[in-house]
């Protein structure tokens, strides 16, 4: 004889979907942070993958040229060229907040300063980024990944309807994922929110727990599309001689001041773009055409100068450059990052970043070397240190350069000289009265945003009065 069942035993399967997909519920957030970390590691890796094949192809059409009397590197401008121009005109024309690393962006969106066009953003600043950097403009594709991961936060944040403080912290998640992703360094990824977005980020359990998931998911698909290797292949080092630790501080020191410089100079060049294009979109293509051209022709004639650097430090840490080769390539490739992040191109300043800081952190250990034989007998020891120096007093985020160093390098037992010289670097660029990249780049953003506002403001105004006197 069949019994009828209890109405709360028949209602129960629905009432735990209905408890597990309320919008408060911690468990859907961390679920979907776990799905935003397995999109942003698989747009991440497509991103990485697109911009070697982009590279590979725009090699292989100016070598098809070889057999000819024209030299490789005159066929290599027109291709950059327009590869690059095109790269500027989506951005301008569909996505300009996607100009750049995006980072400012996330780190308005998250306090509510900026909108989150995902629906532009993504691919604009996907094929762009792949145009750019696949171009040879000596940039980065850590920061779009960070933009494109926070952007899929957004987008499964809006899908879901999740309320504002949860989209929230799945922007963290996504960004956290991007970064964690494109370096392969799942720790960095997630200190980069908790300390750079500092003042943006909701800190409470859930969102904490959400950036560690998504940065977790992250890795693990970038390390089952690519592989587990660090990312930079270098001489593993041993624990440095604890005499020499005043010299990794010394080291920081002087970060501390070219960083400061580094971020003002950084501004002044994005100054000097915009008072050449006046952000007409003729102008601003023209720009990319040109840079697009030079980098076409370096990166035949010198590849060291172009692309993101990231490919250098191997043989700037292994010492195949003398002081006076490390000296010109730091100061060219100083001048090539500024001119290609500054121009407003869709494309980081991680990489190149991290390039100059492992330049002059050799610099210093050759110097070193010379003058204290006795206690610095490895001089690439310097450069793993100076990979961290730079960032830390640019971004002013120095535990994540910290970590982001050793899981790039596995250089696990040089985390003593690292946490040395980013702090060196930290206290003497803040002593300096430096301020961190991104928030001044912010700000810079929503002033030019005002001031376009209210330019269009007063040219309707005058339009109005116009129609009124005739």
């Amino acid at each position: 004889m069949n019994q009828k069942r209890p109405t709360w035993i028949t209602n129960l399967p629905k009432r735990l979907i209905e408890r597990f997909f309320t919008r408060k519920n911690s468990s859907l957030l961390i679920w979907l942070s776990a799905f935003i970390g397995i999109l942003a590691g698989a747009m991440s890796a497509l991103f990485d993958h697109g911009i070697v094949w982009v590279s590979e192809q725009r090699l292989h059409l100016i070598a098809s040229f070889g057999d000819s009397n024209i030299p490789l590197w005159v066929i290599a401008i027109p291709v950059s060229s327009l590869m690059a121009g095109l790269a500027f005109y989506l951005t301008h024309r569909f996505a300009p907040e996607a100009g750049g690393s995006g980072i400012p962006e996330i780190e308005g969106a998250m306090e509510g300063m900026r909108p989150v066009r995902w629906k532009r953003v993504i691919p604009v600043k996907f094929f762009g980024g792949l145009l750019a950097l696949g171009s040879g403009m000596a940039l980065g594709r850590e920061g779009p990944s960070v933009q494109l991961g926070g952007n899929i936060g957004r987008m499964i944040s809006d899908i879901f309807k999740i309320d504002k403080t949860d989209a929230q912290a799945l922007l963290a998640a996504g960004a956290a994922g991007g970064l964690a992703a494109a370096f392969n360094a799942p720790l960095a990824g997630i200190m980069f929110v908790i300390e750079e977005m500092r003042s943006q980020f909701n800190y409470s359990l859930t969102s904490t727990k959400s950036v560690f998931m998504s940065a977790v998911m992250a890795t693990i698909v970038m390390r089952f599309v690519a592989d587990q290797d660090a990312v930079i292949t270098v001489t593993q080092y041993s624990h440095p001689n604890l005499l020499s630790l005043w010299l990794y501080l010394l080291l920081g020191f002087c970060f501390g001041v070219i960083g400061l410089f580094f971020n003002k100079m950084l501004l002044a060049t994005q100054d000097m773009y915009l008072f050449i294009h006046k952000n007409k979109r003729w102008r601003f293509v023209a720009i990319g055409l040109f840079l697009g051209a030079v980098f076409g022709a370096l990166s035949i004639l010198e590849p060291t100068f172009a692309y993101s650097g990231i490919e250098l430090i191997p043989e700037i840490a292994g010492g195949h450059y003398f002081a006076g080769g490390l000296m010109v390539i730091f100061l060219f490739r100083t001048l090539t990052t500024l001119v290609s992040f500054g121009s407003g191109a869709p494309g980081g300043v991680f990489a190149p970043t991290l390039a100059l800081g492992t330049l002059f952190g050799m610099l210093f250990g050759l110097a070193g070397h010379a003058l204290f034989p006795e206690i610095v007998t490895e001089p690439g020891r310097f450069a793993i240190a100076g990979m961290g120096g730079l960032f830390a007093a640019s971004v002013r985020a120095p535990i994540t350069g910290i970590l982001l160093v050793i899981e790039m390098t596995s250089n696990y037992e040089m985390i003593l000289p690292l946490i040395v010289t980013c702090l060196g670097a930290t206290m003497v660029a803040q002593t300096l009265g430096g301020r961190p990249i991104y928030t001044q780049l912010l700000e810079r953003t929503m002033r030019l945003s005002m001031r376009q506002k209210r330019e269009e403001q007063t040219r309707k105004a005058m339009q109005h009065l116009d129609r009124k006197q005739r």
